[in-house]
């Protein structure tokens, strides 16, 4: 796969761009594959749902709604992600065990960490358009991950 700094150079506006706030915590920092999105605040029941269903290489997007209050991911949700074949997971939140998700081979972008725990609300929502900053995501859209970013393919739109 190309760096996301080709990618732009090649494709530009025809791409969305995830805000530059995430921070790497996977123990993979290169990561793409098809896009499943999830609209969840605080509660990670949705992404625990998907976490025990066969990811087939495909990257989770969460719109978190940035909360700063409680974690949506941490290390036994973000292994079962690894063990069923999901590639990575990109969160506007936070995620908790930075450590253990180090050591996973996956590949984790989010706004930052704290010890403190999602709810389980059974709230939210698989499968939506959302949107992260300025970027546009749906489900089947298609992400980049490297150093520089993150990119998305809009799901009609040319591929890499």
């Amino acid at each position: 796969m190309k760096p996301t700094c080709d990618l732009y150079d090649d494709f530009g506006e025809a791409l969305e761009m995830l805000p530059i706030d995430l921070k790497s915590y996977g123990g993979r920092t290169k990561f793409h594959g098809t896009v499943e999105t999830v609209k969840c605040f605080e509660d990670n029941t949705p992404i625990k749902k998907l976490s025990r269903q066969a990811g087939n290489g495909r990257v989770l997007i969460v719109d978190a709604g940035g909360s700063r209050r409680k974690a949506v991911l941490g290390d036994m949700i973000g292994a079962d992600l690894l063990n069923n074949g999901w590639a990575g997971i990109i969160i506007w939140g936070l995620v908790r065990d930075v450590e253990q998700l180090a050591e996973l081979d996956f590949g984790v972008l989010a706004l930052g960490r704290i010890p403190s725990p999602g709810k389980r609300l059974l709230d939210g929502q698989i499968g939506i358009n959302i949107k992260i900053g300025d970027a546009r995501i749906s489900s089947g859209s298609f992400v980049v991950v490297d150093l520089d970013g993150a990119v998305v393919f809009a799901k009609d739109g040319p591929r890499p």
